[in-house]
């Protein structure tokens, strides 16, 4: 049951690393966003063990402190 476990947050990260390549035509903002949402996804899982719920809410959490982390100028 390890093993599946480690594969699939080795898959996660892989998926989180691709995903992210695309980031380059972002502002940085949306960047952060992103990338708040991705940590916060895993970190959602892996306090939760695993469980959807905890994963969508660490993505959600994630990615608002992502948005407010830089906030552009008015």
């Amino acid at each position: 049951m390890n093993n599946i476990k480690r594969i699939a947050a080795t898959a996660a990260v892989l998926a989180a690393t691709l995903g992210l390549s695309a980031c380059a035509g972002m502002s940085n903002q949306d960047r952060n966003t992103a990338v708040g949402a991705g940590v916060g996804a895993v970190a959602g899982s892996v306090l939760t063990g695993g469980s959807a719920v905890g994963t969508v809410g660490g993505a959600a959490v994630g990615g608002v402190i992502g948005n407010q982390v830089q906030k552009p100028p008015r």
